[in-house]
């Protein structure tokens, strides 16, 4: 992994480059496009936390974390992690991936989480692997149809 990588705010100067961020063809069905995501953040911004990633100056993903959402709509389960991630077909394998995701690990920690939580389409080739290598655990729950995995951020494996 590049020790350039960084998190970058989407402004009215980067959106284009974070408009760009692309995943390979074949890993489309997976994840929304960072047009549908930033749609998102902006009629969600109390819970949306959209960052461009970027390897010196050069875009390689876009992430995009939710932070105390109401998970099931009755004001007792408040839950953070990360909502979307998409990493340049270039940029897969050096360590994007596992970036976004520390980072998200950090920004609920400093919130003062204590597990993080992802989504992910279920699917042969899919992000499943990835996820449970980073230590994710299944909950035995659907989200929109998505798997739902946990972290335990106060005693990580």
């Amino acid at each position: 992994m590049s020790e350039t990588l960084r998190l970058a705010p989407i402004t009215p100067a980067n959106i284009e480059m974070a408009l760009a961020v692309k995943v390979r063809p074949d890993q489309e069905r997976f994840v929304s496009p960072v047009a549908k995501s930033l749609a998102e953040a902006y009629v969600h911004p109390e819970v949306a936390w959209p960052r461009l990633i970027l390897d010196g100056d050069h875009p390689v993903g876009f992430l995009m974390a939710f932070l105390d959402i109401d998970w099931n709509g009755k004001g007792i389960d408040f839950r953070s992690g990360l909502w979307r991630l998409n990493v340049t077909p270039e940029a897969q394998g050096r360590g994007v991936g596992r970036f976004a995701v520390e980072s998200v690990a950090a920004e609920v920690r400093r919130r003062g989480g204590t597990r993080m939580y992802v989504t992910w389409e279920p699917g042969e080739d899919g992000p499943a692997g990835f996820y449970r290598k980073l230590g994710f655990q299944l909950t035995g729950e659907e989200s929109g149809g998505q798997t739902v995995g946990v972290l335990d951020l106060a005693n990580p494996s």
